[in-house]
């Protein structure tokens, strides 16, 4: 009886469990979203001509914002990682 009991169990498939839960890879796509948002805004700004200096690479998007973002990205990124679920 006992080894009818232990085959059985040997042949019983093996449930695939995710690491997180769905919520926590939704918050993960947010994050990311929020990163590549960042390096969007970050970009641009430069001249044509490498003889004459652009004062746009200084705007306050790119020196404020878009950092922020990236930062405020990688936040809910760590977020994600680390909530709990059930």
């Amino acid at each position: 009886m006992k080894n009818n009991i232990k085959e059985e169990q040997q042949f019983q498939p093996q449930k695939q469990e995710f690491l997180f839960e769905g919520i926590n890879y939704k918050i993960l796509l947010i994050g990311i979203g929020v990163i590549v948002l960042g390096f969007i805004l970050m970009s641009g700004g430069g001249s044509d001509n490498p003889n004459v200096f652009n004062e746009e690479i200084f705007s306050f998007r790119r020196i404020r914002l878009a950092p922020t973002a990236v930062l405020i990205g990688f936040g809910i990124t760590i977020y994600s990682i680390f909530k709990k679920t059930k």
